[in-house]
């Protein structure tokens, strides 16, 4: 296990891969942790090096009291590479790890060589309902919102084998008030002015049939970046790197080099 200092409490990471090799950062989407990205990085450690960590309040990373924003969760990844002495990297992040992704290219582009934005979107339609769901978790746990999750995360095929199974165990273990205070910022953000200012390379990915942020949510991303590529992943739902790895690999690998 590694662990950084930050604030009061720690960040958990995991740094693997060649030290020469141009590093590759990811970022968890809501009620998951590091682990949502292993299919892909045992398939890419050989090639880049890859740093993983779990975003506050999220897996072994600290719970700090709120508000969170999606500001400040971009300036826990600032954080986490000063930490580790590492000057720029190649982003990717899912979901709220895209929205944070968003935040880091367009607040701090010059540390980053490119920014791959996964199954994202700049704003939420109904901001309320994540001050509601916040309620709802801080009540009553997570309990209530795991079948959901999985019917939104993942293809109906797909939803039944024992890859699930264990992204199901990690939503249940995600501490509530880490889950309540993402989805404050969730609710509170609007990214499009940082979005207008992204010059890094950029692309954006998104799963054909992702219910939650579509392909018009991603299409609108890359709409407003120029230059962006935009790659839509067939039979994936919001979790391609889950569902299909090797898709997302194959996307990662070409557009990194």
């Amino acid at each position: 296990m590694q662990f950084l200092q930050h604030g009061s409490g720690v960040i958990h990471y995991t740094l693997e891969g060649p030290a020469d090799a141009p590093v590759l950062m990811f970022a968890n989407s809501l009620g998951t942790d590091f682990r949502m990205w292993d299919l892909v990085a045992e398939r890419l450690r050989d090639h880049y090096r890859l740093l993983r960590y779990d975003m506050r309040g999220h897996g072994l990373t600290s719970v700090p009291s709120g508000p969170y924003t999606i500001a400040g969760l971009a300036e826990d990844c600032v954080a986490l590479m000063d930490g580790l002495g590492l000057d720029r990297v190649h982003f990717c992040g899912l979901s709220i790890g895209g929205m944070v992704g968003q935040q880091l290219a367009g607040a701090h582009g010059e540390r980053l060589q490119s920014v791959i934005l996964c199954d994202t979107t700049m704003r939420m339609p109904e901001p309320a309902m994540w001050t509601e769901r916040a309620a709802q978790v801080r009540a009553e746990g997570l309990g209530g919102l795991v079948d959901g999750a999985m019917e939104r995360w993942f293809t109906p095929a797909f939803r039944t084998g024992t890859t699930v199974a264990g992204i199901r165990n990690m939503f249940l273990r995600t501490p509530p008030e880490g889950y309540a205070g993402c989805c404050e910022a969730i609710g509170t953000m609007d990214l499009e002015p940082m979005v207008d200012v992204i010059d890094r390379p950029t692309m954006v990915v998104v799963g054909a049939e992702d219910p939650g942020t579509p392909v018009s949510a991603a299409e609108a991303i890359a709409g407003r970046i120029d230059g962006a590529r935009l790659e839509i992943v067939s039979d994936a739902a919001h979790l391609p790197p889950v569902e299909q790895p090797q898709a997302v690999v194959r996307l990662l690998r070409d557009f990194i080099g």
